[in-house]
């Protein structure tokens, strides 16, 4: 049998409850790609106010709109358009930071993931999106080129 002093006791404690919390805190880390998922599925939920809030404080969060439009469950995809009404009032000058993650899928094979692409450039407004909008008018796709020509009519004065 061991003899432990109650110091030694008491250090070990420390040591153990040392790695416990380490532990805990390298539970408490999110994957990015755990992270989408949790925003889109508060988007699915309608939480869109709680994902207006984690917009608000990580722009890096404009970067994974585009991944977002490719979810199947069309609640996840409404649920970015209403999010990117709400930024583009409150956050007028960050919108545009989504533009790239939406340029990647202008060109993706499914239709409706381009048509949610073009929709969002839509809210976006600018030159820059709307000049991105205009190049979709020729889509293959009529549904995702009528979309894009709905979004400029509406823009012509």
């Amino acid at each position: 049998m061991v003899h432990v002093s109650r110091q030694q006791q008491a250090g070990m404690i420390r040591k153990e409850n040392g790695v416990e919390q380490q532990n805990m805190q390298q539970r408490s880390e999110v994957s990015d790609e755990e992270l989408r998922q949790v925003i889109a599925d508060f988007l699915n939920m309608g939480h869109v106010e709680n994902i207006v809030a984690m917009f608000r404080q990580e722009k890096r969060y404009y970067d994974w709109v585009g991944d977002l439009l490719t979810d199947e469950r069309f609640a996840v995809r409404l649920g970015v358009c209403v999010l990117f009404e709400y930024l583009v009032e409150e956050r007028p000058g960050e919108v545009r930071l989504a533009i790239d993650s939406l340029v990647r899928q202008l060109k993706h094979d499914k239709a409706w993931v381009r048509g949610e692409a073009v929709t969002v450039l839509g809210i976006i407004g600018g030159e820059q999106a709307l000049d991105l909008v205009g190049a979709m008018v020729d889509d293959p796709d009529p549904q995702v080129a009528e979309i894009a020509r709905d979004i400029l009519s509406a823009r012509e004065p």
